[in-house]
């Protein structure tokens, strides 16, 4: 693929294609707008041949679209349709950014661009965070209006050189970095460098624009042309042939109610199901002919849905925003099993991550690992958030019938000081082990919680610090942080950046399940996992579950316009499941724009929500049968009980069978008058029917059918995402506010009156609170 780089400058606009050998510029300034940027990139660039082209945006950018306009340039970014502009895929991201990413060569690496203004990035074993940090204030005005062309043309070059050298080492001091670069055309200016800095090429920021595309193999938008797939592959969604044949399909089908689909098929609750792996589907209740699911597999078809699944389970990288490969298969894989990434099998280090946690299991649960006191470890607490937490404390409630009772498991993820305090309010600290889980060990929510964990148990070990190697152990990547915190490296179990936080479970993030149900449930858990995998890559997409399962929401979402779905688990052990699917949905498929940084037109993921039966029944199961609103629901169950009670497991599964035929068939005008209700009342007593669900059985709750389980909604989300053409595997819409949360903290500790920058209502609300936190209680 040949890339047209395009960095955007204050001063100058600097363009370098595939190929090329010395780059192109032409004057910026003040008054230049989007349109006569691409203007004067097209002469720029006359001659040379280019099949995609990256942006490096001077301004704040959120999944591939700048969110305001640049300072020091004219109006007109924001909102402007750059692939239209240049008729190929276009992927902007921040200049500093681009740069920084050119620059990087491993670990944590700060990058600052001394430019027109303060660019700012800071890259974490590869996780890219454009930063923003020049508008933090700084005595009278912010970094940017100190170390930036204007700090340098008003306080000129001395003293800007010893701006440049403070704010340098206020950040190294605030962020820590292993290594920082200095970029920009200002570093020039530089008489000598700030300890700890180099120098970065201006050129990185071609080398980053072309590697934009270049870390990108499974054939996104922009490198498909070469892979023989046909044109259809590259229409945008809505204008493919299945797609407009499914709303045609829909104009037909739309108010045909199932109790006529059942009518016209003796057979349709026998045909309509599918079994895998020991786990059964009926899909028959939903709001589908035969046509309906032709047609979807078709599209499924037209996504390029079968090769989206081999990219993944070959290590392509198909997370395309952080060209990152997306393996979570991997860590369920058995011996012997390879999945190549950049080269290197992994699986052999999964199962050495593994046995290594299996065997400090084994001396915690057998009592041979000691506290600092002699004391066995009986309490366990994880300290996590996200995927840290949610994936844990799913596992441990969903698998507590077979974990260690002698043992108790606390789960800590709120940086709200609440959830520390009564996680350990009545634990020992000489019988407590925390389990830290951070990739960077600086997660803010992680390592607040484990600096409070800290001195809890320094406070009741009478101060002694070398007791915390004896109480922490880590789920980190980060051995300088995990070793400075006071934790041997040697308990410090590490995970890969092709796992994301949502999809972790089955790591090491999942020391905290392994202690509870030991090793060999553990083991099982992940045969589950593995056996659900299998069946997905290779199983025809007539009968395979994640697919059926995935095409329906597509179905629901995008023609019926339904906006949720809901998950009732009839298992009390599955509490905590639709709050783990929130985030694996959610934070997966709830995004705006393609994979090539589109905006989509067409209704992405849903909201996942639920509770265990029968409680939900007693709660929300009003507005699914008779409000308004279509809500398709998941119905899970199992054929045994693990804690059999009289007539409770039969009276539970009769509720399941009910709703399903409740909610399918419901109860008309004329069934509620034959029963003899007041004519008044009729209205009322009529069930419209023709809400869709599907039924999940499996035998009983096992820590196989657990692993199938979430196997099952990890890659029913994947189908989704790939027809959709998002990205399922980034999550850059929780980063702003972390960004924003980083510059108020200090406003609300600042021992003096800040200067606020936000707008009316956060000034407001920050001058409150300031004005209130210390009052007398």
């Amino acid at each position: 693929m040949r890339v047209l780089v395009v960095d955007v400058g204050g001063t100058r606009v600097k363009v370098l294609a595939t190929g090329e050998k010395a780059p192109r510029e032409f004057a910026s300034g003040p008054t230049l707008t989007a349109e006569q940027m691409v203007a004067g990139v097209r002469t720029a660039a006359a001659g040379w041949k280019y099949d995609a082209v990256s942006i490096g945006y001077p301004g704040p950018v959120l999944h591939g679209r700048p969110v305001a306009e640049p300072h020091n340039l004219g109006p007109g970014w924001v909102g402007f349709d750059y692939r239209t502009a240049f008729e190929r895929p276009v992927k902007l991201v921040n200049d500093a950014a681009m740069q920084a990413r050119g620059s990087y060569q491993g670990g944590k690496m700060l990058f600052l661009g001394l430019g027109t203004g303060l660019g700012s990035t800071l890259i974490v074993e590869g996780i890219v965070e454009p930063m923003e940090l020049g508008h933090l204030p700084y005595r009278d005005g912010t970094f940017e209006t100190y170390v930036g062309l204007r700090g340098l043309e008003k306080h000129g070059l001395t003293q800007w050189r010893r701006d440049v050298a403070d704010v340098v080492r206020r950040l190294i001091a605030a962020l820590e970095p292993e290594d920082v670069v200095l970029g920009g055309g200002n570093v020039h200016q530089l008489d000598e460098l700030p300890p700890g800095c180099r120098v970065g090429d201006n050129a990185n920021a071609f080398l980053g624009g072309f590697r934009l595309w270049e870390e990108s193999q499974d054939g996104q938008t922009g490198s498909e042309e070469g892979t023989g797939r046909s044109m259809t592959g590259m229409l945008p969604l809505t204008a493919r042939p299945a797609w407009k044949a499914l709303q045609a399909h829909y104009e037909k089908v739309r108010d045909l109610h199932l109790r006529t689909l059942f009518a016209d098929d003796a057979r349709r609750g026998e045909r309509l199901t599918a079994e895998a792996v020991g786990i059964f589907l009926d899909y028959s209740k939903n709001r589908v002919t035969d046509d309906t699911l032709a047609l979807l597999r078709r599209l499924a078809d037209e996504c390029g849905l079968r090769e989206r699944i081999d990219a993944m389970f070959r290590g392509d990288k198909i997370n395309v925003t952080e060209a990152r490969a997306v393996v979570h298969v991997a860590l369920r894989a058995p011996r012997g099993a390879s999945i190549v990434v950049d080269g290197k099998d992994v699986v052999p280090e999964v199962h050495a991550v593994l046995d290594a946690m299996a065997d400090f299991a084994t001396r915690v649960r057998s009592g041979a690992w000691k506290g600092h006191t002699g004391k066995r470890i009986r309490n366990v607490v994880n300290i996590g958030i996200g995927g840290s937490d949610l994936g844990p404390v799913m596992a441990y409630e969903a698998l507590k019938h077979y974990s260690d009772r002698a043992m108790t498991f606390r789960f800590v993820s709120n940086v709200d000081g609440t959830d520390f305090v009564e996680a350990t309010r009545d634990l020992d600290p000489a019988e407590t082990l925390f389990i830290v889980s951070s990739k960077t060990f600086t997660t803010l929510e992680t390592m607040t919680n484990a600096e409070s964990a800290r001195q809890w148990l320094l406070a009741g070990l009478g101060g002694e610090v070398k007791a915390v190697a004896k109480h922490f152990v880590a789920v980190s990547t980060n051995a300088r942080k995990v070793s400075e915190f006071g934790i041997d490296t040697a308990n410090m179990f590490g995970f890969w950046d092709w796992v994301g936080g949502r999809y972790s479970m089955d790591s090491a993030i999942g020391l905290s399940t392994m202690l509870a149900v030991g090793p060999d449930n553990f083991r099982a858990l992940l045969d589950g996992f593995h056996q659900m995998d299998e069946h997905f890559r290779t199983a025809p997409f007539e009968r395979n579950l994640p697919v059926l399962l995935g095409l329906l929401t597509v179905w629901y979402s995008d023609f019926f316009g339904a906006e949720t779905v809901a998950v009732l688990p009839y298992e009390q052990y599955l509490k905590r499941f639709p709050a783990y699917l929130q985030q694996l949905t959610m934070e997966s498929n709830g995004k705006h724009v393609t994979r090539g940084g589109v905006d989509v037109d067409y209704p992405t993921g849903p909201i996942y929500w639920g509770e265990p039966g029968t409680n939900g029944q007693h709660s929300f199961y009003q507005l699914i049968h008779q409000g308004t609103r279509l809500i398709p629901c998941d119905f899970i169950a199992f054929r045994h009980s693990l804690n059999p009670l009289g007539r409770h497991h039969d009276m539970l599964l009769a509720n399941v069978f009910a709703q399903t035929e409740a909610l399918a068939f419901g109860k008309t005008r004329e069934q509620v008058k034959a029963e003899g209700t007041p004519d008044g009342l009729v209205p009322h007593r009529v069930f419209q029917g023709n809400r869709p669900s599907n039924t999940i059985l499996a035998d009983r709750l096992t820590p196989e059918t657990l692993g199938k389980l979430v196997a099952l909604y990890e890659h029913s989300v994947f189908t989704q995402g790939v027809v959709w053409d998002v990205d399922s595997f980034d999550q850059w819409g929780v980063e702003l506010g972390k960004v924003l949360a980083q510059r108020i903290i200090p406003e609300l500790e600042s021992a003096t009156e800040p200067t606020l920058g936000h707008d009316s209502s956060t000034n407001n609300m920050i001058r409150r609170y300031r004005m209130r936190k210390d009052a007398v209680r």
